[in-house]
């Protein structure tokens, strides 16, 4: 969709003002811990564009609240299991090498979207230094929640998902769906379903000021039936509906969130993804 085609589908512009508003008739409230999702174009022309998201995000929670965000970076991976897209089998070696080693402040993200790249640069957010599948936090909480992040498990009892969980965050899909709730990959590690499997990860990292290349395992993430534990979600009244600009918003407690989805995926996950589970 092209601006012009946004300006013409959106009603009236949206405003950081007018997004704030919306978020607070949603349920978000002064002091709340958030963890963001979002697609800014869902969200119909937007006057000010990220920033103005950003700032209407942090208004919403205000000075006492903190918004965490996804910032993965998944161009930093190994090579050889890059699909999307492919690289040349003669590159691997070169580009392996000469992969820059994960640097919080300047890595930037992958497919993760313009409001979190704008806010990944706010001058008062932190992020994790996990070096594949990062959180940036900003507010009160935010060094509680994301300064800590081991390589492994990623999204388990030791990660930032975790530490949401115990300070009872709010889940905000902003445009999108739980196809795009990385919380739920909290939940897989609390299920156990047939098929579920580790695989080994890497990525250059600095360890003691140098550049080195670090494998580990953890548990293979899948988001094949995010959607499905979605529309499973729409069946109860964990989640609040509303509109944010031209969109939609969910807002949901992360704790009962999770606490759902990983009793779902022990029911359904042999049933759904078989023995290719992860």
């Amino acid at each position: 969709m092209t601006e012009a085609d946004a300006i013409a589908a959106t009603p009236r512009p949206v405003t950081a003002s007018s997004l704030t508003h919306e978020l607070r008739d949603l349920g978000v409230t002064h002091g709340d811990v958030v963890i963001v999702h979002s697609s800014l174009s869902a969200l119909g022309w937007v006057a000010g564009g990220p920033q103005s998201a950003v700032e209407a995000l942090l208004a919403a929670v205000g000075a006492a609240g903190t918004i965490v965000m996804p910032t993965q970076s998944g161009q930093l991976s190994d090579p050889a299991n890059w699909s999307d897209p492919p690289v040349p089998a003669d590159w691997l070696d070169d580009v392996r090498a000469n992969l820059p080693a994960y640097d919080a402040h300047l890595t930037p993200t992958r497919a993760m979207g313009q409001v979190v790249d704008c806010f990944r640069q706010h001058p008062s957010t932190i992020r994790s230094p996990h070096p594949l599948v990062s959180f940036a936090a900003n507010g009160p909480a935010a060094v509680d929640l994301v300064a800590e992040h081991p390589v492994s498990p990623a999204f388990g009892h030791t990660s930032p998902l975790a530490r949401l969980y115990d300070a009872d965050a709010q889940i905000l899909l902003l445009g999108v769906g739980h196809g795009n709730n990385t919380s739920l990959h909290l939940a897989e590690h609390r299920a156990d379903w047939v098929g579920k499997q580790h695989v080994e990860e890497s990525a250059p990292m600095l360890i003691d000021g140098e550049r080195q290349w670090v494998t580990w395992t953890d548990l293979e993430a899948n988001e094949d039936d995010f959607d499905q534990i979605g529309e499973a979600l729409a069946t109860t009244d964990i989640e609040r509906v509303g509109p944010v600009g031209t969109g939609v918003a969910r807002l949901a407690s992360q704790r009962a969130v999770v606490d759902f989805a990983a009793t779902w995926m022990s029911a359904n996950r042999p049933a759904s993804l078989g023995d290719t589970a992860t």
